[in-house]
């Protein structure tokens, strides 16, 4: 294991492509189960079985969405995203919005609202991962959550995104067996699911409701469509998720990390649901709802056995803190420093902020996290709203919208995010019937289309690699390589420049032309 990290280490200290993208080399496995594993959390662990076990059925709705969020994630943004970033030569998703759309408010405002709430849906995963590893060992919970997260945050600092992401894999592969093998020997307890409903019926008949127990949602036909949305679609507007559409191989692995995604969100994602309702059925006196899975393990199997099948937990958690660390640092890092700051760091520089970055808010997250325990379910919702609600339609916009400018998706970031803030802070929900998520998109969408016809029409040169993207041509060799040389003035010199460095080259003898390769290539850097 330490021989991998110095690997990954090594390799992530290249560039900062390798290091905020992993080379844009990762194939469709490990694409398509690290985005799911990062997608589905300590909330899939804790927070889902835990709102299963207090409302009943009805909370299946998030379990649906998320069973198709996965596909219709890279089926909608996958091979376009992919091809769009590498032309616009983009290293984070915040960066990929601006130069798409040519506005510099884009970046700011999607900065500040990435910081805030990547590291406050971090700071959930802390607390779970505290939780879980407290359940695992003699540690208390702030112990447990120090040295939880330390280890995490180790590997994020020194084997960046690479590291992340084939961790990310090897969780999810982790995760998917140990929830199998607890369902396998706790449904066969309650009946299996006729027997379960038959049990939760006597119990309370609302259980098997579609609006909850007691029937707290009947009639809002808002809520239940968000809760499926939120996870249908919702993964869209996630910068740690978008990203992994970015480091794609190429293109063409979108259509295998479908297949991959849509088979393991099929094994993995109703179970830990399924447990939840078996725990009222075998364990209702539990205390705290989001320690069912923990609760139910030892309850099923022997220590050791236990202390195996506690690790498909602490996968979870760690499989989306590491991205989310990750995320948030290069939104330090590479939006805010390199783009504000320092306009001129080196690659060595930008490495070193963006570890430092993630060094901090690991640091931060854990006293906030020792101080401030939320629950993991209304944390996590929360910012997976606003995030949502903020860079779900500007991404899509991006690939689908030729029309689209940087007014209106500014006015659909700001309108989408403040709704869901809004609606969440007054609870309007009970109010109104409608979900955060549902009511963020809709303000989200009508925002574009009003603030649209106030902007500039996009360049010639996005337009034509829209077009490009649009398109099913293979892209050119030259923009493979990550450089839209026309879309700027400095990026127009620095082309020019590479060009007769290469005339140059040709006219040189072999041992000359030899020495002049080993030399490092400028950084190729768009300004939009």
């Amino acid at each position: 294991m330490p021989h991998l990290l110095m690997k990954l280490a090594r390799r992530a200290s290249t560039s900062a492509d390798h290091y905020l993208l992993g080379n844009r080399k990762i194939g469709a496995p490990i694409t398509a189960i690290s985005m799911q594993s990062t997608s589905m959390s300590g909330f899939m662990f804790m927070g889902g079985p835990a709102q299963a076990f207090q409302e009943g059925w009805t909370a299946l709705w998030y379990a649906i969405g998320d069973a198709g969020g996965s596909i219709v994630n890279l089926s909608v943004l996958g091979k376009r995203m992919r091809k769009m970033s590498q032309l616009l030569a983009a290293l984070s998703p915040i960066e990929y919005l601006e130069k798409r759309f040519e506005g510099v408010g884009i970046r700011i405002y999607g900065a500040a609202i990435g910081v805030i709430f990547l590291f406050a849906y971090a700071f959930a995963q802390f607390i779970a991962a505290g939780k879980a590893l407290e359940s695992m060992s003699s540690f208390s919970y702030e112990w447990a959550l120090i040295i939880g997260v330390g280890v995490i945050v180790l590997y994020t600092v020194a084997g960046g995104y690479l590291a992340v992401a084939v961790s990310g894999f090897i969780q999810g592969i982790i995760m998917l067996i140990g929830v199998s093998v607890i369902a396998i020997m706790v449904l066969p307890q309650v009946g299996g699911l006729s027997g379960l409903n038959e049990q939760l019926a006597a119990i309370d008949p609302t259980y098997l409701s579609i609006w909850g127990k007691d029937l707290i949602y009947y009639g809002q036909w808002g809520v239940i469509l968000g809760a499926v949305l939120i996870y249908a679609i919702g993964y869209m507007g996630l910068p740690h998720v978008t990203v992994r559409h970015m480091s794609m191989e190429d293109a063409n692995t979108t259509k295998n990390a479908v297949l991959w995604s849509a088979g393991f969100n099929q094994l993995f994602t109703f179970t830990p649901y399924l447990l939840g309702l078996s725990a009222i059925v075998i364990m209702p006196y539990i205390s705290d709802p989001e320690m069912v899975i923990p609760e139910m393990i030892y309850y099923v199997f022997p220590g050791i056995i236990a202390a195996i099948l506690l690790s498909a937990i602490m996968a979870a958690i760690m499989s989306t803190c590491d991205s989310l660390l990750m995320q948030a640092g290069t939104t330090l890092s590479r939006d805010i420093y390199s783009r504000f700051i320092n306009k001129k760091a080196s690659h060595k520089k930008q490495l070193l902020v963006s570890r430092l970055c993630i060094l901090i808010g690991g640091i931060i997250g854990i006293i906030v996290a020792v101080y401030e325990p939320p629950t993991v379910f209304a944390l996590v919702v929360f910012a997976f709203g606003v995030l949502g609600n903020t860079f779900l339609v500007p991404f899509i916009a991006s690939v689908y919208s030729r029309k689209a400018n940087k007014i209106g998706v500014l006015c659909a970031m700001i309108a989408g995010s403040i709704t869901n803030i809004i609606w969440e802070a007054f609870a309007l929900q009970a109010v109104t019937g409608l979900h955060p998520f549902l009511a963020g998109l809709i303000l989200s969408i009508i925002a574009i289309l009003i603030g649209n016809p106030f902007g500039a029409p996009p360049s010639s040169k996005v337009l034509e690699a829209f077009d490009l993207a649009k398109s099913n041509k293979r892209v050119p060799k030259n923009l493979e390589k990550g450089i839209y040389e026309d879309l700027a003035v400095e990026a127009r010199n620095i082309s020019a420049f590479m060009e007769s460095k290469e005339t140059q080259n040709k006219t040189l003898p072999k041992e000359e032309t030899k020495v002049s390769q080993l030399q490092p290539r400028p950084d190729l850097n768009f300004e939009g």
